[in-house]
């Protein structure tokens, strides 16, 4: 799995390199494009005969005349994240769909199985997790989900919005050039299709929400953002959707929240942007905090 997730993100940097305009007539030498992405020349020979194969390029190595670079040519992002990431992604998922509640005892053999990593990728995650007080390790039985406080919720909100709306402003104003607005394209057309399915795939929304707000702080790349944004995920993306009392409705509410949000985005208007970003946040917030009330009055949390 490590190799195919260094090619196919190798892939997309050479696609970025292409739409920035860096990469114009002809790719440069092996060594060259080799040295641009950090890679070995056995990932960069593999980038290069699937650019041919996709008729991106010709084996000699010069751009197809015609050939636009489209948000299909990319490998999604699932398929590009790192061990860590993976991992994250999966347990995000685990908890969502197995309805974990505080309390819930976690074994890491059994994860490793479902996921079908090793253990030791399961241990480093929980371990780098628990730092937020959310997981405890207990001696012979295992990790044990400890839930979450109001206040824990609250103060971590107030850092989200601070985060993203200082990115949204940001990636309104990227140039047309940017690789991150095919990929905005692309995530909208993912939320129309999922909007139209919403009657069975609406669980669907978590992964997407994951994506859309992860693509929003790709505008202010920030190495303590995104290892902060760990816990942000899983609780505004994950945990207040464990109340599944109107779970299909609140999640068709986001995705036109979201839409709204792409195209303040996609018009590079920061007053429209400024307002989208805030109108859905303050609507994550309401249904975080209705959800932790819910969850104090059942299961003695918050």
């Amino acid at each position: 799995m490590k190799t195919d997730t260094v090619f196919k993100k190798a892939f997309n940097r050479t696609l970025d390199l292409m739409v920035r305009g860096d990469i114009k007539d002809a790719l440069p030498s092996e060594n060259e494009v080799r040295r641009r992405l950090g890679v070995s020349r056995t990932t960069i020979r593999k980038v290069l005969a699937e650019l041919v194969h996709r008729g991106v390029i010709t084996t000699d190595r010069r751009r197809v005349g015609d050939r636009q670079i489209n948000p299909v040519d990319y490998f999604p992002d699932i398929e590009t994240l790192p061990r860590n990431l993976h991992v994250e992604q999966q347990f995000m998922e685990w908890m969502l769909r197995g309805d974990t509640k505080p309390g819930t005892l976690i074994n890491e053999l059994d994860l490793a199985r479902q996921f079908g990593v090793a253990t030791n990728g399961i241990r480093e995650f929980l371990i780098r997790f628990s730092r937020f007080g959310l997981l405890e390790k207990r001696p012979n039985s295992g990790w044990i989900f400890e839930g979450f406080t109001e206040d824990f919720a609250l103060e971590l909100f107030e850092i989200r919005v601070m985060f993203e709306l200082r990115s949204a402003r940001l990636f309104a104003k990227q140039p047309d050039q940017s690789p991150l607005w095919p990929k905005l394209e692309a995530l909208k057309r993912a939320h129309l299709d999922l909007l139209e399915e919403i009657e069975h795939r609406f669980h669907d929304f978590s992964s997407l929400d994951n994506r859309f707000h992860r693509l929003i702080n790709e505008a202010s790349p920030n190495r303590f953002i995104n290892d902060f944004y760990d816990i942000i995920t899983f609780i505004f993306h994950y945990h207040y959707q464990w109340n599944k009392r109107d779970e299909k409705q609140r999640n068709h509410a986001a995705l036109i929240e979201h839409l709204a949000y792409i195209d303040a985005l996609l018009s590079h208007d920061p007053v429209g942007v400024e307002l989208a970003a805030n109108a859905h946040l303050s609507s994550a917030k309401e249904t975080l905090m209705r959800s932790l009330v819910r969850m104090g009055r059942t299961d003695g949390c918050a």
